[in-house]
């Protein structure tokens, strides 16, 4: 067998993690599922647990034993989970329950259908922004006054800041300004792309300060 007829043998599956929690029965499961097919485990910069290297004859075993412990997976289409950082009561700096706050977002919008790949939101704690919330599609950054929610920013070859559009309003406030970007990045687009692309239309539903 070819190397390259054995790398389309194989595959991989992506199982969500909301706020980042590693639930110990999927801790356990992995484990052994990992032991018994040998497939390898990322985990990734998004805060989800991708498992590689799995051979197509095993997927549906492994699929099957990861949902058994409770595992919920990655497709296509689907709203991404917040990535945060880890907020008060494991950190001195946080000033929110940054995991609730997750938890919301993900039941707000987990009926969302077609939502274009590489769309990113993140959620951090306090100022200092350590979930890479300036560096998300959307961003939300909590502060003393309020919640600070940013629009536009990306990594990558070209990276950007996103840009604020709400200074140190409330989180029911955040959460409607977020349903209207999304509403608003799926009309405006077809396939993959970056908000900060859309920033400087002129049916932009925010001022940018």
């Amino acid at each position: 067998m070819s190397r390259s007829e054995a790398v389309r043998k194989m595959t991989g599956l992506t199982v969500m993690l909301p706020g980042g929690i590693m639930p110990g029965e999927i801790m356990a499961a992995v484990h052994d599922l990992s032991r018994k097919y040998d497939f390898g485990i990322y985990l990734s910069t998004a805060q989800n647990l991708r498992l590689i290297n799995i051979a197509e004859d095993d997927f549906e075993a492994v699929k099957a034993g990861l949902a058994a412990a409770g595992a919920v997976f990655k497709g296509p289409g689907g709203f991404p989970l917040p990535k945060v950082c880890i907020g008060a009561g494991s950190c001195k700096l946080g000033l929110v329950d940054t995991l609730e706050f997750s938890r919301l977002v993900g039941e707000r919008f987990a009926g969302r259908k077609n939502v274009k790949p590489k769309f990113k939101i993140a959620v951090s704690g306090c100022p200092a922004a350590c979930s890479g919330a300036m560096l998300a599609d959307i961003g939300v950054v909590a502060t003393r006054a309020g919640f600070n929610l940013y629009v536009g920013g990306k990594g990558g070859p070209r990276p950007r800041v996103g840009q604020r559009i709400k200074k140190g309003v409330s989180r029911d406030e955040v959460m409607y300004a977020i349903e209207i970007l999304v509403d608003y990045h799926d009309r405006k687009t077809t396939g993959k792309q970056r908000f900060a692309k859309l920033l400087n239309a002129d049916d932009f539903p925010f001022s940018l300060e």
